[in-house]
């Protein structure tokens, strides 16, 4: 119904979605600089952002109900939009959110434990996603096959799929030469199209799986790849996304949206290879979520750290420390880094900006940039991100 009142925008617009764990809101953020640099004229709808030719509001969920969605993307065709880039949550799958709307081409990043207080089992989170991949949603599907999920949903789905990998060599798309440094990364993408070489601003070896899902989606709508690698040597960051703050001091600071064990495992061994010294993880989980995950949320964090500070991110309607005893048994089972309990965020940044040493790492996960915390009925404004600022200049 919302489809038909606004004109059907997405019979109007090409529309690319990127569903997944892990990694919907970089890739999203690739594909707008990617679209760009070939001379589109493009709206995104990501869980920080909606953004389009005639402005910028901050997003209320990862993707919009039924009817705002709608209007956003009827928005975006009527201020002169060519494409729209969004990320579809299974949320938005299972709550019917994205009915009305005809994809161009679909994109699969991973899957991973998340989300099980809402589906109930990994099965059913699958389901939920892979819904998104039938003829009637989607023209072309993107399917990342470095994972089980993926390569269960390219043998399973009846859509034309294109498939990337950075392990599989009989992947459409391959990533290989992988370098990352603490400053960019580099990687060649092998291609039908030929060989290209990639410069990344962003951090971390997961933006690789980014950027090559962003390129399948471009190939498999016949895109000019040229340009999209030099649309992404244009992107300077993703908000609360292994976000660098610098005022000076001696040490690696980052802020990271890092909320379950497969984005620890992706990310913690890689800021482990820019420091000769320590690595100092703050970490927590969100209140009326899966409870399950905490445990593993605090051993993996300790099993990859050597300080591991576990505070408050928004407990909701849960005790807080019932959340924090969860995480904290958890990074103690692991045995192997020093573990510390601090309620208070603030409080926490300050002990971590204050245990480190020249050429460490400090990295606070599981929120990115959210601006809120969440006690309640209590909202308290609270950014990750310019509260490490604030510690790191007491520290100085």
């Amino acid at each position: 119904m919302s489809s038909e009142i606004y004109g059907m925008p997405s019979t109007a617009l090409e529309v690319f979605g990127v569903t997944g764990t892990n990694g919907k809101t970089s890739t999203t953020y690739l594909l707008d600089a990617a679209l760009t640099a070939a001379g589109e004229t493009i709206g995104t709808i990501t869980g920080i952002s909606i953004s389009g030719p005639a402005g910028c509001i901050p997003a209320l969920r990862t993707t919009p109900e039924a009817a705002p969605l709608q209007k956003t993307l009827a928005s975006f065709r009527d201020a002169g939009a060519t494409v729209a880039a969004m990320e579809v949550s299974s949320h938005a799958v299972t709550h019917r959110r994205v009915d009305g709307t005809r994809f161009a081409a679909m994109a699969f990043t991973n899957l991973g434990r998340d989300h099980l207080d809402f589906h109930g089992s990994m099965d059913l989170y699958f389901a939920a996603k892979a819904a998104l991949f039938t003829p009637e949603r989607t023209a072309v599907a993107a399917i990342g096959i470095d994972d089980d999920y993926g390569r269960l949903l390219v043998a399973t789905t009846q859509v034309p799929s294109w498939t990337w990998s950075t392990v599989d060599p009989t992947a459409d798309i391959v990533g290989e030469g992988i370098d990352c440094g603490d400053s960019g990364t580099t990687f060649t993408a092998r291609t039908p199209m030929g060989s290209y070489d990639v410069r990344l601003p962003l951090l971390g070896p997961h933006q690789v799986r980014n950027a090559l899902a962003a390129m399948t989606l471009l190939a498999a709508t016949g895109r000019d790849l040229g340009a999209a690698v030099t649309g992404f040597d244009s992107v300077a960051g993703v908000p609360g996304r292994l976000e660098r703050i610098d005022v000076g001091q001696p040490f690696l600071a980052l802020v990271d949206y890092m909320h379950n064990t497969a984005g620890q495992r992706q990310l913690l061994p890689y800021l482990r290879t820019l420091t000769a010294g320590r690595l100092i993880v703050v970490v927590g989980a969100t209140g009326d979520r899966d409870p399950g995950k905490r445990f593993p949320l605090g051993r993996t964090a300790a099993a990859l750290a050597d300080v591991v500070i576990v505070s408050d991110e928004s407990p909701c309607s849960e005790d807080p420390a019932d959340i924090r005893a969860a995480v904290a048994a958890g990074a103690l089972a692991a045995q192997q880094a020093k573990v510390v309990v601090e309620p208070d965020r603030r409080t926490a940044f300050d002990l971590a900006v204050g245990f480190a040493e020249p050429g460490d790492v400090v990295v606070v996960t599981g929120r990115g940039c959210d601006p809120v915390q969440l006690y309640g009925g209590d909202v308290r404004t609270f950014d990750d991100r310019t509260e490490l600022r604030s510690a790191l200049r007491g520290r100085m």
